[in-house]
């Protein structure tokens, strides 16, 4: 079948016509969670559906897929994305990190210490935001980290419990920095 000038394909009315071509399919090679990935996807991928579809990551959720709610919060290159708003071909020869990926965290056992969830739909995108938060270090206040935490939304209201959660777990990081423990992180494999 060809292309029209314009790229669209010629096809009868009616009939759904899969736009691909071998030249925009090339190998999109990337790390996720510490494992080199090689897909072929179609240019208008999201990385979202990558991770889910292709992948089989399905840690990540789909929200609203709009970017607005950040239940599709993943890292990559250690700073925080909306995978839904995040073309796959993006991240060629970059490193994405899931909710898969942060097994182990001491985010993850606050939220589960702190009650930061209800239905656990937005854990994950919340725990990977709560992580970033952590990692980057300068929210330290109940506000500044709701404001950091803001970009994530949790339809149930777990919000208190949220900030406790994110509260709890950088006092664990620093406690185990102060005393030159390790935190102990369970990796994915």
């Amino acid at each position: 079948m060809e292309l029209s000038r314009h790229g669209y394909a010629d096809a009868p009315v009616g009939e759904a016509v899969p736009y691909s071509s071998s030249a925009e399919q090339d190998a999109l090679v990337f790390t996720v969670n510490g494992r080199e990935e090689r897909l072929r996807v179609d240019p208008r991928v999201t990385l979202l559906d990558a991770l889910r579809e292709r992948l089989g990551l399905t840690g990540t959720k789909k929200g609203c897929d709009r970017g607005q709610c950040g239940a599709c919060t993943v890292h990559v290159d250690g700073r925080r994305v909306l995978a839904c708003l995040t073309l796959a071909v993006a991240v060629r020869g970059r490193s994405v990190t899931t909710i898969e990926g942060v097994s182990g965290h001491p985010a993850q056992r606050a939220f589960v210490e702190c009650d930061g969830f209800q239905c656990g739909f937005c854990t994950p995108g919340q725990i990977m935001s709560a992580v970033a938060v952590i990692e980057d270090g300068r929210a330290r206040t109940d506000e500044e980290i709701r404001e950091a935490m803001s970009g994530n939304i949790c339809r149930c209201g777990a919000y208190p419990n949220i900030v406790d959660a994110v509260q709890t777990a950088m006092n664990q990081d620093e406690r185990a920095a102060s005393t030159g423990d390790e935190v102990v992180r369970d990796a994915v494999v």
